[in-house]
């Protein structure tokens, strides 16, 4: 239990104080924000900060920060450490930087900054790249949600032959398309709030269960003689670095969380709201993280659920013991908020993407819904794959996971780039975070069935190889862009000199 608080403290102080350098670094101003000088009534319009967090926190959380943790709590108690550190160095300062720089430059979305920052040929590879992970992010928030409401909450199978679980799937593709066509304000802006208060209540009530229930007495703690072997040498066995840091994924870095962050960033109305916006969401997210590695430990130690249980099956039983019938249904509905609400803008995000590449006008209702209507034919084809192919779901959450952390990679990079650009000495915040992992992606592709397949030794070679020349080219192209820019130029990197925010009425 004291390793679990002890982690608890590391992300709330840590966040705190180190939010506050990375504002100093950022150095926010009153510049009109892209919500005021773009105010479209779709895409762009200043919104209320409350509102915005809520956004951002419910868009970032899907099921990557409970049914991650739930799986990498397997490798024992230094999970309580490894996702607070990773949330406040790692995941906090990609997610603020991403979306304060996509606010100075216009709102734009990412490939933008990675054709901006990283060059065109960086930019084509980016966005085929989050084209195919933002599909995945679409059918993998149908699935798991679809899923766990048939089983954890109606009782029902959710094998591919019965029909109510295509029922339950149809009802939340009808959801995402209105998300998705319909102003940002129309029904995310108006939904989200009540979603929120799910969310929190499902948590605040999960985090209660630890210590009513007896499970925070059986939280091993990292100095225990067992605390590396706890399940079966899990640690030793499958490889810690860089199986961890994939299968926690979005509870510590996610890249999916930039292409949220740049549609938020429309959305603000003033520079100062980031930190709150953007920073102290995704430290949000590590405490959401960490309670639902702490019940799974507390149901793993207990015999409530078995280490060879599904994680959803997992959060199902830890939800109905912690909670309760009643209360169990209530954390469900919350669990099942939160993918629902990260799929929803990740098309949304996937339409903007490629209005904004082939320069589509998405003000013109016809433009959207065409739009839309190709990309949800995907994602019913990925989605229909996954569920009649035996394995086809668990090749969809691999390939899902490790593209997650790929994504990041790229985020790095270019918030590194900008930081050089601003003639900050501070861009290693971003560099070393990249560089790690570059290295996490880059050995598990190497070695997993689904890239490779190299043995671990020659992984891990070639992928400290790969991450020292990524090391050295991200802060080159930097400074050989800063080099290009004279005196006199106006900044390529952001918008013109900042003026005096005017009330929003």
């Amino acid at each position: 239990m004291y390793t679990f608080l002890i982690g608890l403290v590391l992300l709330i102080v840590g966040g705190f104080f180190y939010g506050q350098f990375c504002q100093k670094v950022f150095r926010p101003d009153d510049r009109r924000t892209p919500a005021l000088t773009r105010t479209d009534g779709v895409d762009y319009l200043p919104m209320k900060s409350w509102k915005n967090s809520l956004i951002e926190l419910l868009n970032i959380a899907g099921t990557g920060p409970i049914l991650g943790p739930i799986q990498g709590i397997l490798f024992g108690p230094i999970a309580f450490l490894t996702i607070p550190i990773g949330c406040v160095l790692g995941g906090a300062v990609h997610d603020f930087l991403c979306g304060m720089i996509s606010a100075r430059c216009g709102g734009c979305q990412t490939q933008e900054m990675v054709g901006r920052f990283l060059g065109k040929i960086s930019k084509i590879f980016y966005t085929v790249f989050v084209c195919i992970l933002l599909l995945l992010v679409g059918a993998v928030f149908i699935y798991t949600p679809g899923d766990i409401l048939a089983e954890g909450i109606l009782g029902t199978s959710t094998s591919a032959s019965n029909w109510v679980i295509w029922v339950i799937y149809g009802v939340i593709f009808l959801y995402y398309l209105a998300a998705t066509l319909f102003p940002i304000d129309k029904i995310i802006g108006k939904i989200y709030p009540v979603f929120g208060a799910v969310l929190l209540l499902s948590a605040v009530g999960v985090f209660i269960g630890l210590f009513t229930s007896g499970y925070s007495a059986a939280l091993t703690e990292i100095w225990s003689p067992d605390a590396f072997t706890l399940y079966d040498g899990y640690f030793g066995s499958n490889h810690f670095l860089p199986i961890f840091f994939v299968t926690v994924a979005c509870g510590i870095v996610s890249g999916f969380h930039a292409t949220q962050a740049t549609l938020v960033s429309r959305t603000i109305q003033h520079e100062r709201q980031g930190r709150t916006v953007f920073y102290w969401m995704m430290i949000a997210e590590g405490v959401i993280a960490m309670i639902w590695a702490a019940a799974a430990m507390g149901a793993y130690s207990t015999g409530v659920s078995s280490t060879s249980d599904s994680a959803q099956s997992v959060l199902i039983a830890i939800a109905r013991d912690l909670l309760g019938n009643v209360g169990g249904i209530i954390a469900m509905v919350g669990v099942i908020v939160l993918p629902i609400t990260s799929g929803d803008t990740a098309l949304r995000s996937m339409r903007l993407l490629l209005a904004e590449t082939f320069g589509i006008d998405q003000v013109k209702k016809k433009n959207r819904l065409l739009l839309s209507a190709a990309i949800f034919a995907v994602v019913a084809g990925i989605l229909v794959f996954a569920k009649l192919s035996a394995d086809g779901f668990q090749i969809l959450w691999r390939y899902f996971s490790w593209a997650n952390q790929v994504i990041a990679v790229f985020g790095f990079a270019y918030a590194t780039v900008y930081l050089i650009l601003r003639h900050s000495r501070a861009f290693a915040m971003t560099l070393i975070p990249g560089m790690f992992y570059f290295f996490v992606v880059s050995s598990y592709i190497l070695n997993a069935s689904i890239g490779f397949r190299l043995s671990w030794t020659v992984s891990y070679i070639a992928a400290g190889v790969l991450t020292a020349l990524y090391g050295f080219a991200v802060p080159f192209a930097g400074f050989r862009k800063r080099g290009r820019v004279a005196p006199e130029d106006p900044p390529v990197y952001e918008e013109p000199a900042p003026e005096a925010v005017q009330p929003v009425t």
